[in-house]
């Protein structure tokens, strides 16, 4: 994990996603940031090249703010082309956007001895946003399944330093 100091137009995305996630109604909260997301994810100098590298084992958080009051943090996730995450719900509310690379949404069940069985699959190309609040009925996976590699950016309601315990609920790796 690494931090990129924000400036140009990351530091614009990452004021208007702090005044989504600090503006109105609770429950629409995680609509608000992806939507602050949305006009973003076409801006080429959003993340200067090479600010977020992939790692060829697995894929990679880069810390882009972390919310002085706790209230969520922001993150670019690098997908080298086969990487995934595991079949996960989320403790917390969660919006992304697809900055780079096309993402695979896979949407899962949970099956009747606690497996998740997938039930179908969505494909995230550049500039798709999806959001959700803290669900464990909502399992998913994120795949690069692409030739390239792609950026996500990612916005969770929670501190930083409690991603490892607070974010996801892993059913199956």
């Amino acid at each position: 994990m690494s931090f990129i100091a924000p400036q140009g137009p990351l530091a614009a995305m990452l004021a208007d996603i702090a005044a989504a996630a600090r503006a109105g109604d609770e429950a629409e909260r995680p609509g608000r940031v992806a939507a602050a997301i949305a006009p973003w994810l076409a801006v080429p100098e959003l993340l200067a090249p090479g600010a977020c590298p992939c790692d060829p084992k697995r894929y990679v958080r880069h810390l882009l703010q972390a919310d002085p009051q706790g209230g969520y943090a922001v993150v670019a996730l690098a997908w080298r082309p086969g990487q995934m995450s595991p079949v996960h719900a989320h403790r917390t509310w969660c919006a992304l956007g697809v900055y780079r690379g096309t993402l695979t949404e896979g949407h899962y069940v949970a099956g009747a001895e606690g497996a998740p069985r997938q039930t179908g699959s969505v494909l995230r190309p550049p500039g798709a946003t999806c959001h959700g609040p803290a669900d464990p009925g909502l399992i998913h996976r994120l795949a690069n399944l692409g030739g390239e590699e792609a950026v996500s950016i990612h916005v969770y309601g929670v501190p930083f330093d409690r991603f490892g315990s607070d974010v996801n609920l892993v059913y199956a790796d």
